[in-house]
């Protein structure tokens, strides 16, 4: 059984309250881990100490060579990385050909930020001021408090770590409580970097115990958080009593648009990943899928068709489609939607309830499910499912696939399949979400930006515009003669 202690200062420190809880593997249903359970002191401990590192050696640091510590942990992030995805397998259940990809690729986000950290210039300003030299400074903020999900704990904490350290800042994580062990395993890369003590550090626990106490703590300068748009929702309101900026990336319901001259069996592909890939565990997953009348029975069966070919089973074979469920509450979840679906009149063609069958070793896993004669009113059309379940809602016309691609309160990312390169541009401008695919989906890279419209979130994370996010704008003036005219009156 591994015990896990918080990571504070560059040593493990066990919680204050000397209680730890289980962690258990999504697929067995078996605990194999014990986390620290954190509160408030352990908080207090962790700020003080990224604050005194901020402050200190990191702060005094210049950015080549915290831009050459990124580097280093990108190349040590690469040597690990299958065994990073297998930690992450076990904590969330996900596939291991996905996961280890994704441990493997949050290398280059590191490497990224790492050469960009000291490309971040400010600006001379010709201004309209006679004896005056201005120009700006890029500062970072100070200490970043950084609260991941447990559907894709490194990747996401990557997206957040490297631009923040590039900037300057330093940070203070926290785990979801459901997959705290691959947080914890990271940070000996941390240490082996070279990275100061204090610069990164974690503590584990629930989110009233240790997430309130980070966002409220007076010397954390800013927020990131993945999650739900109701969590993203009180953290924006607890920050702004501060006025401390956050950057928020939240759920989705993001319509997959299929029009009659699309390549068929691509977009069918294109749906299949959108929904059923991470077992729909995504916030950017295609569960509203939009088809043209036209091509609407004929794209169905083959959508039914390759569906029910997915292998169900144990995450850590390569031959696995979908794995169970991360945890109990949304297996749950997932479950009381597919019951208020057809409640509300939907039709369910394919799954629709828990798998038992083969490769099933747990308790969690949920039958992919299929939803026609869905109405963009209800509520498995508006409300986020996070899990294995596709509601599919005709159209006639690109407008009336415009009006309802955008009529939810979210806008994280749209998928347009579509062999008309004009309709594709039209759609891209005229569908309110941060990210379209166009006859693709789920395609994500560190150079390009993330983030949503509406509930689904504020800011962005990933390429140049992020690092900004994570810098405050210094002007500076400066006088050539000391004589001033009028002391009363501005200059």
């Amino acid at each position: 059984m591994e015990k896990y202690n918080h990571y504070i200062n560059g040593n493990w420190v066990s919680p204050s309250a000397g209680e730890w809880f289980d962690t258990d593997n999504p697929y067995t249903g078996e605990t194999w881990a014990q986390i620290a359970k954190g509160n408030a002191k352990d908080v207090d401990v962790a700020v003080a100490a990224a604050k005194a590192a901020f402050e200190g050696e990191w702060g005094a640091m210049k950015p080549t060579a915290r831009g050459k510590l990124l580097v280093k942990l990108a190349e040590l992030v690469e040597r690990d990385a299958a065994r990073l995805g297998e930690i992450e397998v076990m904590d969330n259940g996900k596939l291991i050909a996905e996961m280890g990809g994704q441990t493997k690729y949050m290398a280059e986000w590191y490497r990224y930020y790492g050469g960009l950290a000291d490309k971040v210039e400010g600006s001379v300003i010709p201004t309209d001021k006679e004896g005056i030299f201005n120009f700006t400074r890029h500062e970072p903020l100070g200490v970043v408090g950084m609260i991941t999900p447990w559907n894709s704990p490194l990747l996401l904490l990557a997206w957040k770590l490297s631009v923040a350290l590039a900037a300057g800042n330093t940070a203070v994580v926290k785990p979801s409580e459901f997959t705290s062990a691959s947080t914890l395993e990271f940070m000996s890369l941390i240490e082996e970097a070279g990275f100061p003590p204090g610069v990164v550090n974690v503590v584990t626990g629930f989110g009233l115990d240790v997430g309130a106490p980070i966002v409220e703590h007076p010397d954390v300068a800013k927020i990131a958080f993945t999650g739900s748009d109701l969590s993203g929702q009180k953290i924006y309101e607890s920050a702004a009593k501060q006025i401390k900026p956050v950057t928020l990336e939240l759920g989705g319901k993001s319509p997959n648009i299929v029009f009659d001259d699309a390549d068929i069996e691509a977009a069918v592909m294109g749906a299949i990943s959108g929904i059923f890939a991470a077992t729909g565990q995504t916030c950017i997953a295609g569960s509203r899928l939009l088809l043209q009348k036209s091509i609407h029975n004929q794209f169905v069966d083959r959508l039914v068709e390759v569906a029910q070919s997915a292998t169900i089973g144990d995450p850590m074979s390569l031959d696995t489609h979908v794995g169970p469920v991360t945890t109990p509450p949304q297996y749950q979840k997932i479950l009381d939607y597919i019951d208020v679906a057809k409640q509300d009149g939907a039709t369910c063609i394919l799954g629709g309830k828990p798998y038992d069958g083969p490769g099933a070793k747990g308790s969690q896993f949920v039958e992919p499910t299929i939803f026609t004669g869905v109405d963009n009113t209800m509520r498995i059309a508006q409300e986020e499912v996070f899990g294995p379940v596709l509601g599919i809602i005709p159209f006639d016309t690109e407008e009336d696939a415009i009006r309802i691609g955008n009529d939810v309160n979210f806008g994280l990312a749209a998928g347009v399949w579509t062999q008309d390169i004009g309709r594709a541009i039209r759609m891209s401008e005229k569908l309110r979400v941060g990210t379209v695919w166009v006859n693709t989906y789920r395609a994500v890279s560190y150079t390009s930006p993330f983030g949503g419209y509406k509930r689904s979130g504020l800011g962005r994370e990933s390429g140049m515009e992020a690092i900004k996010d994570f810098m405050q704008v210094k002007s500076v003036w400066i006088a050539q003669q000391t004589s001033v005219a009028n002391p009363f009156i501005m200059r």
